[in-house]
């Protein structure tokens, strides 16, 4: 049984899949792809078991100075990134559930403090809002009127939720979760996580968790949440010179 479901090798492989070869080995490869969209013009991916391939337009790989034949590593071809004021946007880990334990995930059932979210919250939602800081709130991006919303609560209480969309144009559903700082570490983050987790999965979509690298509680909530490292992935930062 393979790690991770096809569509997920599927959907982060294909931009790799076209256009030409500019350098390959046996652990860092770049490709040139006409097709890529404005906002991947330069996308990173290093996959769990340690492959990195690299994927960017013709226009910024002559930006960047890249010719055919040329010997590089990552070290080199990000060196010219930087020289040519081409900067990628922070890492992000890639997290989702590996086969086995998807089937352990849908075997569960809904605990009873977990239920999907509607517009009867409204009230609820907006005061678990007001609950949390606005840091908090930019780097969870949990909305109501995402296309999922599940929370977990506390004596009627809302103390965690979860939200996801589908993300770019695909079956990859992208989510974020939220927990109020004095109910964490009890276990309801991990508990919503894994309930609009398997509502995706029963909406033919796959669940993804990204986090930053330096957010080490999110790391250890996908950990505890059932989720395996897929790898990593950097992409062209909107403020990178064109």
């Amino acid at each position: 049984m393979p790690l991770f479901s096809q569509a997920i090798s599927d959907f982060w492989l294909s931009p790799f899949m076209k256009g030409n070869v500019l350098y390959s080995d046996e652990v860092f490869m770049v490709i040139i792809n006409p097709e890529l969209n404005e906002d991947s013009r330069v996308m990173v991916v290093e996959t769990f078991d340690g492959g990195v391939m690299a994927v960017l337009t013709p226009a910024m790989a002559t930006k960047a100075g890249f010719f055919e034949k040329e010997e590089l590593s990552e070290s080199t071809f990000r060196q010219k990134l930087n020289k040519a004021g081409i900067t990628l946007h922070g890492a992000d880990y890639l997290f989702y559930f590996s086969e086995a334990e998807k089937k352990v995930l849908m075997q569960e059932s809904l605990d009873g403090v977990v239920r999907p979210l509607t517009e009867q919250d409204e009230v609820r939602f907006s005061e678990f809002q007001s609950s949390a800081s606005e840091q908090d709130l930019d780097d969870a991006y949990v909305e109501l009127d995402h296309w999922a919303v599940f929370g977990s609560f506390d004596q009627n209480r809302l103390v965690s939720a979860a939200s996801m969309y589908p993300w770019q144009a695909s079956k990859m559903a992208d989510l974020g979760v939220l927990t109020l700082t004095s109910y964490r570490g009890k276990g309801h983050a991990r508990k919503v996580v894994r309930s609009i987790s398997k509502y995706a999965y029963e909406q033919g979509y796959e669940p993804q968790y990204r986090c930053q690298l330096d957010n080490l509680t999110s790391v250890s909530l996908a950990k505890a949440a059932g989720l395996t490292l897929f790898g990593k992935w950097e992409v062209i930062s909107p403020n990178s010179a064109n």
